[in-house]
C-alpha cells in the first residue's frame, strides 16, 4: 500500500482524499457510461454510416472485446511503469479516442477508434478502485467503495437515458464528445494529487500466458456477442470461437499453476474472500445488465413507450442504487457487511419476483417502484462485496486483483445478456406453440371474441390479427420467464454470501 498518502497531517490528508476521489470517480463514470451510452445511438450511426445491422454491431463488439483483452494487462503495466502514469495515459488515450469516435466519417474509422477506446478504458475502473483502497485507511474502505460503486453501477444505468437524450436533441456524435470534459478534469486531478507507486523494473512479462488468456477472453466475448445473430452452433464461426475459448482457458489454467512467473499469480486464489468475491461479482454482473437489456425492448415493443420515456422510467433505478450505496457508507463500520448483502439480495429477489407478474398493462409506477427496489438491493450488495473481496487480499495483489474482479464482472454481464436474449427467443417459440393449441375452430372463448366483434375469424386479416395477438402474449410470457431466471440467479447467490469471512476494521 502507498504509505505516502496515509502518513500526512489529517487536514491535508482529508482534502487530498476529496480531490483524488473526485478525479478517479470522473474517470470511472466516463468509462462506465460508455458501456451502455452508445447502444441507443446505434440506429442513428447505422443510417449515417450506411451500414447493415450486423456491421453496426461491431461498434459495440470491438469496444467490449478490446476492453476484455486489455484489462488483464493492468496489473503488469502498472507495476512496470507506475500506477499513476498508467492511469494518466489511460485517461488521455480514452478521451482522445472518444473525440475521434465522435468525428469518425466511416464505419471502419469508428470501429478502429472504438478498439482504441476499449484498450485505453480497460484500466480505468480497476485502477480507480485500487487507488481508492490505498488512499483511504482500512476502516473507511466501505465508504470509499460506496463512492466508487456509484460510478460503476450508476453509469451503465443512466447511460441509455443520457444517450437517448443526447441523440434526440443533439446528435449521436455527442455520446462520445461528452467524454472530453470528463477526461480533462480527471487528468488534471490525477496528475496533481495521486501519488505514484514503486516501479518493478525487473518484473518479467509472461507473453505465453497473456496470449492464452487474450485468446480465451477474446473468443468468449465474440461467441457471446455474435452468437444470437449467427444462430449459435449452426454457424462455423461460433463453433470455432467456442473451441478456441475452451482450449485456451484450459491451457492458461495449467500454465498458471506450473510456470515459474505466470501472468496471474495463483497465490491470489488462495484468499477465500477474493475467490468468493469474484464468484458473487460474476453473478451480480449477470443480473445487473441482463435485466437492463430486457426492460427497454419490453417497454418499447409491447407497451408502446417512446425511447425517451423508457430512459426516464429506468433512471429511478439508478437513484435506488445510489441510495443503497449511501446507506452502506453510513453503516459499513457498524454492521456486519454480510447482513447488508443478504438484505440487498432479498430485495433483488423480491423485485424480480414482482416483475414476473408484469403484464402489457403494467403501470409506470410499478416499473419505477420495482426498479428502485432492485437498484436499492444492488447498492446494498455491490459495495460490501467490493470491500470484502479485497479485505484480506495482500496489498501487492491489489491492482491485479481489481483488474480480475472487473473483468469477471464484465464477462458475467456479457454472458447474462446472451443468455437472456437466447432464452427469450427460445421461450417465445415454445409459448407460441402452446398458445396456438387453443386457437381452434372449436374454441369457445375464440367464438365469444368473434361475436363481440374483436376478431373476424372468417377472413385472412382476422386470422392474422389473432396470430399477432398470440405472438404478443407469447413474448410477454417469455420476458416474464426471463425475469424468473434472473430471480433464480439471485437465489443461488444468497448462500454464497455466508462463505465470506467477516473482517474487523
Amino acid at each position: 500500500m502507498s504509505q505516502a498518502v496515509l502518513n500526512q497531517p489529517e487536514g491535508e490528508d482529508v482534502s487530498k482524499r476529496i480531490f483524488i476521489t473526485f478525479s478517479v470517480m470522473l474517470a470511472t463514470i466516463m468509462q462506465a457510461l460508455d458501456t451502455t451510452i452508445a447502444n441507443v445511438a446505434l440506429p442513428h450511426m447505422q443510417g449515417a454510416m450506411g451500414a447493415t445491422q450486423d456491421q453496426i454491431s461491431w461498434v459495440l463488439t470491438s469496444y467490449i472485446v478490446a476492453s476484455a483483452i486489455a484489462m488483464p494487462l493492468t496489473g503488469f503495466v502498472a507495476a512496470r511503469i507506475g500506477r499513476k502514469r498508467l492511469f494518466i495515459y489511460s485517461v488521455i488515450g480514452f478521451t482522445i479516442a472518444s473525440a475521434l469516435c465522435g468525428a469518425a466519417q466511416s464505419l471502419d474509422q469508428i470501429i478502429m477508434f472504438r478498439l482504441l477506446q476499449g484498450i485505453f478504458g480497460a484500466s480505468l475502473v480497476p485502477l480507480s478502485q485500487s487507488i481508492l483502497l490505498d488512499t483511504y485507511p482500512k476502516e473507511q474502505h466501505g465508504s470509499a467503495m460506496a463512492l466508487w460503486g456509484i460510478g460503476v453501477m450508476v453509469g451503465p444505468i443512466l447511460g441509455p437515458s443520457l444517450g437517448g437524450w443526447l441523440t434526440e436533441y443533439y446528435n449521436w456524435r455527442w455520446v462520445f464528445y461528452i467524454n472530453i470534459p470528463f477526461g480533462a478534469l480527471a487528468w488534471f486531478g490525477i496528475a496533481a494529487y495521486v501519488k505514484e507507486t514503486s516501479i518493478e523494473a525487473d518484473r518479467k512479462f509472461d507473453l505465453f500466458g497473456f496470449t492464452l488468456i487474450a485468446v480465451a477472453i477474446g473468443s468468449l466475448q465474440l461467441f457471446l456477442d455474435r452468437g444470437e445473430s449467427q444462430n449459435w452452433y449452426s454457424s462455423m464461426e461460433i463453433i470455432i470461437e467456442t473451441g478456441l475459448a475452451a482450449l485456451a482457458m484450459y491451457m492458461f489454467a495449467i500454465h498458471m499453476f506450473t510456470a515459474k512467473k505466470p501472468f496471474l499469480d495463483p497465490a491470489m486464489f488462495a484468499d477465500r474472500n477474493f475467490v468468493v468475491g469474484i464468484t458473487v461479482g460474476f453473478m451480480m454482473g449477470v443480473v445487473l445488465l441482463a435485466t437492463m437489456a430486457l426492460l427497454p425492448p419490453f417497454m418499447q415493443s409491447l407497451m408502446g413507450y417512446p425511447v425517451l420515456d423508457v430512459g426516464f422510467l429506468l433512471t429511478p433505478r439508478g437513484f435506488g442504487t445510489m441510495a443503497g450505496m449511501m446507506i452502506v457508507g453510513r453503516l459499513a463500520r457498524r454492521v456486519d457487511l454480510r447482513y447488508l448483502m443478504v438484505v440487498g439480495t432479498l430485495l433483488m429477489i423480491f423485485s424480480l419476483w414482482e416483475m414476473t407478474l408484469f403484464t402489457a398493462e403494467v403501470s409506470s409506477w410499478d416499473i419505477i417502484r420495482t426498479g428502485v427496489v432492485q437498484g436499492l438491493g444492488l447498492g446494498l450488495v455491490f459495495v460490501p462485496l467490493s470491500t470484502m473481496a479485497f479485505s484480506t487480499l495482500a496489498p501487492k495483489y491489489r491492482t491485479e486483483g481489481t483488474a480480475l474482479y472487473s473483468l469477471i464482472r464484465n464477462i458475467g454481464s456479457s454472458i447474462g445478456i446472451s443468455v437472456v436474449t437466447t432464452y427469450l427467443a427460445h421461450r417465445v417459440q415454445i409459448n407460441h406453440a402452446a398458445f396456438s393449441e387453443y386457437i381452434t375452430p372449436f374454441s369457445h372463448p375464440l367464438h365469444m371474441a368473434a361475436e363481440k366483434g374483436m376478431y373476424d375469424i372468417s377472413t385472412q386479416v382476422g386470422l392474422l390479427s389473432i396470430d399477432a395477438e398470440v405472438n404478443r402474449q407469447a413474448a410477454i410470457l417469455g420476458y416474464l420467464q426471463d425475469y424468473r431466471l434472473m430471480m433464480f440467479v439471485c437465489v443461488v447467490m444468497l448462500p454464497l454470501i455466508f462463505l465470506l469471512k467477516r473482517t474487523k476494521s
